[in-house]
Formats: C-alpha cells, structure tokens, sequence
C-alpha cells in the first residue's frame, strides 16, 4: 500500500498504532496533548464541571500510542443522569497531525465498546452530531448539564433502553 500523502504534499507510512488503558504514566503527555487540543478554555466548559465530580473510569479511558508516545487521548467517567447510572465521555484529543487518519473515531468506538462491556446502560456527552452520530450517538433532549451549553450538543449514546431525564450529577 502506498503512503498516505501528508497536509504539506509529502508522504509517509500511516502511523503504526497501538492502544492502551490510560495508566498514571500516561498523565503528562495527556495534559500537554490537552492544552494543545483546547487550550486554557477548556476548564471553562460545562463538561468539565461534570469532571469536577464524576469519578475517573480508567479501564473505559485509552491512549493511542505511536512509537511509545501519546498521540490521542480518551476519557471516561462515571456519574448519573438523574437516578440513572451512565459514562460521562470526555475529554477527546487526538494529535493535529495524526486526525486524517480515522484515529479519534477509533478511539471513541474503543471507550464506547469498554463501557457497555463495563455494564453501563449509556454513554453521555457534549459535542458534534455529525462526527459523534457516526458512532450512534443522537441528541438527548432529557439530560441537563450542570452550565450553560446548546442542548443539542447533548449527545447520548443507549445499549439498553432507560430514560434518560434529568441533571447530570454525581451518582449515588
């Protein structure tokens, strides 16, 4: 198979990739891939706040690795919408020079087949029906965010059939 051409014209190998659980060795590449993806406003979003009291779901959260580095990022956690259990998804970051290559969508199938294997009933976030629809997920009209965020930008994802109404909030 040919290289895949690069944005500047040149051309090399598609990455060789490989997956992993996010492990604390992870954490500093992580932050850096963060702060490049989104920059200081990131801690500003809603999302984040749901982050500030979700509990951490590392065996549901990835990095993906090229030649040992940290060049996309996964996250999930675990809170509630209303009385209702679900994964809390976010954030997501993939290198600006690795995206053509299908890598976050990978990475969001990866957390998103993790957390219906982990049991939990949906999978719930704020983002872009056009790229997250590809992976089944819709707007959630039910589901409230703790801030101010365009209600169609909350998006859910269901592996069983429950209601989905209310705050997200910490679970019981």
């Amino acid at each position: 198979m040919p290289p895949e051409p690069t944005s500047s014209g040149s051309s090399r190998p598609a990455p060789a990739l490989t997956f992993a659980n996010e492990a604390p060795a992870h954490a500093a590449e992580i932050e850096a891939l963060l702060n490049r993806a989104f920059g200081p406003g990131r801690f500003a979003k809603s999302s984040e706040r749901v982050r500030e009291f979700a509990d951490f779901a590392p065996e549901m959260s990835f990095v993906a690795l090229e030649a040992g580095r940290v060049i996309g990022t996964v996250r999930m956690w675990r809170a509630a919408v209303g009385e209702q259990p679900v994964a809390f998804f976010g954030p997501i970051a993939v290198e600006e020079g690795d995206r053509r290559h299908g890598l976050g969508m990978m990475l969001v199938e990866r957390a998103c087949a993790a957390a219906r294997a982990a049991g939990e009933v949906a999978v719930v976030l704020v983002g872009d029906i056009p790229y997250f629809g590809r992976a089944g997920f819709s707007v959630a009209p039910g589901v409230a965010m703790p801030g101010p965020v365009d209600p169609n930008r909350v998006l859910s994802l269901r592996f069983r059939d429950v209601p989905l109404d209310g705050a997200v909030r910490p679970r019981a």
